[in-house]
């Protein structure tokens, strides 16, 4: 099996020009976890906008904290800071916003259309593709900072051991390579625009969310906080967070995910 292409920085950081990620990206070869070492750098002062993206992570973290595989050149792990002086309830909406992204540039890139399932895992074809874990510093009511993380698998040519049950690449999914640095520009252009309308508060993220994912409405699920219960999505209440009808009617807010399919 040949190795994986050399990732270009140069090409990628020429795709960024206009936005707030322009000359802001910072590739390593290997890590240990992008979102771990971001954070380190956001507290020593960091500037808005810095990206890290690694070929590989070797102690990878998904929401709750689950650990991440990351192959080797095969996936996008990448970390993002932001500024952004947003009420704390945000933190949520950051997700939400991070995932109608990665869903724009991945049918951008690869004409693929992918699923949402609230708050923040990727779906293509029922399978896991990819994820996102929002990590905060608060001031007050405030975020003083977030960094998002992002993990795609991309040309994966196949996952191991339980994995392969469970989730997927693009390049499973569409029996193509792809170019990592094509997705990374795409993300970061659609992520820069969600960005700014956050900023702005223009209305429509939830609505715009809801719409994007077949997960909001009408999905039987099963919960696994408080207790863990069966139902159905019923939409967003107003900051964000799912709703459920249970089994006996009784409406739930969901607050921490851990959502899947009944």
């Amino acid at each position: 099996m040949s190795a994986a292409p050399q990732f270009d920085l140069a090409a990628a950081n020429r795709a960024l020009a206009g936005t707030r990620f322009a000359r802001r990206l910072r590739h390593f070869a290997t890590i240990d976890s992008t979102n771990s070492q971001l954070l380190a750098a956001a507290a020593e002062g960091a500037e808005e906008g810095t990206v890290y993206v690694a070929d590989e992570q070797t102690a990878g973290r998904g929401r709750g904290g689950h650990q991440w595989h990351s192959a080797p050149g095969d996936g996008l792990y990448v970390s993002v800071l932001i500024r952004a002086a947003l009420p704390l309830y945000q933190a949520l909406w950051i997700a939400l916003a991070t995932g109608l992204a990665a869903q724009t540039a991945i049918r951008e890139t690869t004409r693929l259309d992918i699923d949402i399932r609230w708050p923040n895992d990727l779906l293509l074809n029922g399978k896991k593709l990819g994820g996102i874990l929002v990590e905060t510093s608060v001031e007050g009511p405030l975020l003083r900072y977030a960094v998002i993380g992002i993990g795609l698998n991309v040309n994966h040519p196949q996952l191991p051991g339980d994995l392969a049950a469970i989730a997927t690449s693009l390049r499973i999914e569409s029996s193509q390579t792809h170019s990592r640095e094509q997705i990374l520009a795409a993300l970061l252009r659609a992520l820069d625009l969600e960005l700014t309308h956050l900023e702005a508060a223009t209305p429509g993220l939830l609505d715009r969310f809801a719409a994007a994912s077949t997960w909001v409405r009408g999905k039987r699920v099963h919960v696994a906080e408080a207790g863990g219960y069966t139902g159905v999505t019923a939409g967003l209440d107003a900051k964000g967070f799912l709703q459920v009808i249970a089994a006996d009617g009784v409406r739930h807010t969901v607050l921490s995910g851990g959502v899947r399919e009944a």
